[in-house]
């Protein structure tokens, strides 16, 4: 039986503006050019602020892929949310990587 695609989570980093908007832009539009199924959200930490229950979702949600900042500051915000990230979420850093890094690491097999 093959194995289930990791759910894949882009964050706009919308309010925080801690990412480049031209890496924002350009890994959205990887994204959406890439046919992946996945889900954006506008500012992870503004949901993790109002303990939006859709982070809970994620979290629970098996395999996660997110693109988003610093990995210890992602899993700061789901645990300050009480939705503890499990530990093989793979978190992609838009301040760090490229834009072709991020969207080829996202839609990876």
């Amino acid at each position: 039986m093959p194995e289930s695609p990791p759910t894949l989570l882009y964050c706009r980093c919308a309010y925080a503006q801690v990412v480049p908007n031209g890496v924002k832009n350009e890994v959205l539009q990887g994204l959406c050019d890439s046919g992946a199924s996945f889900e954006s959200v506008s500012d992870l930490c503004e949901m993790a602020a109002h303990r939006d229950p859709r982070l809970t979702a994620l979290a629970a949600c098996g395999k996660l892929r997110i693109a988003a900042c610093y990995p210890r500051a992602v899993k700061g915000l789901f645990q300050q949310a009480g939705a503890p990230l499990a530990e093989d979420v793979e978190i992609l850093n838009m301040r760090t990587l490229t834009a072709p890094e991020v969207v080829g690491a996202m839609v990876q097999s």
